[in-house]
């Protein structure tokens, strides 16, 4: 059986002119993971369209393919182009998930929430010839026993971080922004795997630095003990994602340290208790975000702030303050997001209600655009504040302001050509993509990500509370 799995580009990735990193960042491991509960004798082909050419010349038994908010478009173009020619589509992942009535004309069989156990299932039933068109997860949710990632397909040069790894599923914070909270309806919403099946898929991965995918990698305080003691004295260096209160609660993020990592990402989101409440994301609540960054400086991990504008609290000041908390606080790199209300989310639903969805077009709903009216924001100037929110962020002056924060010089360095390197030398990656050399970059991905002495925490009394910034 010939099986060809596909995902689909955005517009902009695809372009011969400029090829922006981010589409060169993680490989698809999804898709990667299904691949695995194939028979060996079938015959099997993973298309990322974001490094690679897609063609569409060949029939294929099966073509699955990967269905995200702004990829939909394109993701269901091809779909219809490979059901005309009789190859039997099934469409899957979170747009599917939120939206399948949209997605089913599209398709002979989709797929609602998290495949590890639908997908064997269509396949027994694909091969008895009796498959169905609508696959859902809810009950019994595992990833205890998965057979091992189909890495083999996956085509590592072409990435910046070909050792991505993912060892839960879900997250156990349910805020009503979230495109994932969607996707694990029905079910258990947050699960790990066993702790000696994640070193061993560890194991197997070559080099050094490593990157978890996980929504919140210390969502579970025992699973994530197990990991991070099994991982001590491995040599790895490695990025993660966590909230505000995991890293202020216990020694987790010391433990964390200790095992390699360099690199986190934080949901600050928004500064305002009432945006915070009414956004159910009651972890940040009440939370010290000035302490946060003091803890994870002190431990010499740097700091990929995220950040939400056009809340309903957010005025016209929330761009500069937010900027200059982030470079007052040291953190390494933001990542700054356009309120985006994703199908399927409590947002959505409490603006459409409200009659203030303003644009169903996809492909705007890339935290770069408004497809919303915000309360106390025109849209033009949400756009125009995001916007400018990068340019100073990432401007020479509040590179450098931001690196000066930390104590020691190793940490400053790391911190400059760490933020530096990911905005300010865009030319190089499109180079090093065009020229299939990203591979040649780990070294020195590596060298940044090494480690900082540790620093004893400030005894200064705490400030910058949510209130403060």
């Amino acid at each position: 059986m010939k099986v060809k799995m596909i995902l689909p580009a955005l517009t902009e990735a695809k372009s011969p002119f400029w090829r922006p990193i981010k589409y060169s960042l993680f490989p698809p491991l999804g898709l990667a993971t299904l691949a695995a509960f194939l028979s060996p004798e079938d015959e099997v082909e993973l298309v990322d369209d974001h490094v690679e050419r897609l063609t569409t010349c060949d029939t294929p038994d099966i073509v699955v393919i990967q269905v995200y908010i702004t990829n939909a478009y394109r993701a269901y173009a091809l779909a219809d182009q490979y059901r005309a020619k009789g190859c039997y589509v099934v469409l899957g992942g979170l747009h599917v998930t939120a939206l399948p009535d949209e997605g089913a004309p599209h398709a002979d069989s989709i797929f609602i929430g998290p495949g590890e156990q639908t997908f064997p299932q269509f396949l027994l039933d694909f091969r008895a010839g009796r498959p169905r068109p609508r696959y859902s997860s809810t009950n019994g949710r595992t990833i205890h026993g998965l057979p091992p990632v189909r890495r083999d397909l996956i085509k590592r040069e072409r990435y910046l971080v070909p050792n991505s790894i993912v060892v839960t599923r879900g997250c156990p914070q349910h805020c009503d922004f979230c495109y994932k909270d969607a996707f694990f309806a029905g079910g258990r919403s947050f699960y790990t795997q066993r702790v000696d099946e994640a070193l061993a898929e560890i194991e197997r991965l070559p080099g050094r630095h490593l990157y978890f995918l996980d929504d919140h990698l210390l969502g579970d305080r025992r699973f994530a003990e197990g990991l991070f003691e099994g991982m001590r004295g491995m040599g790895r260096l490695f990025q993660g994602a966590a909230t505000v209160d995991s890293i202020l609660r216990g020694d987790l993020i010391e433990r964390a340290a200790e095992a390699g990592l360099r690199s986190l990402f934080v949901g600050f989101e928004t500064f305002d208790p009432e945006n915070l409440r009414t956004s159910n994301k009651k972890q940040n609540l009440a939370r010290d975000y000035a302490e946060v960054a003091r803890r994870l400086s002190s431990l010499g991990i740097m700091i990929n702030g995220s950040f939400v504008f056009g809340m309903d609290e957010d005025g016209t000041d929330v761009f500069s303050r937010t900027v200059d908390w982030a470079v007052d606080h040291g953190i390494t790199t933001s990542t700054f997001h356009i309120q985006t209300p994703y199908p399927g989310t409590r947002l959505y639903q409490r603006l459409a209600a409200a009659g203030r969805i303003t644009s169903h077009d996809w492909d705007r709903y890339d935290t770069r655009h408004v497809v919303y009216r915000p309360a106390r924001l025109s849209p033009e100037a949400l756009k125009a504040g995001y916007d400018r929110a990068y340019r100073d962020f990432y401007g020479w002056p509040n590179i450098a302001r931001a690196a000066a924060v930390h104590s020691s010089a190793k940490h400053r360095a790391k911190h400059f050509f760490y933020a530096a390197g990911w905005k300010k030398f865009e030319p190089l990656w499109d180079l090093c993509i065009k020229a299939r050399q990203l591979g040649a970059m780990t070294p020195l991905l590596e060298a940044v990500l090494s480690r900082v002495t540790q620093q004893r925490p400030s005894t200064t009394a705490p400030s910058g509370m949510i209130n403060s910034a």
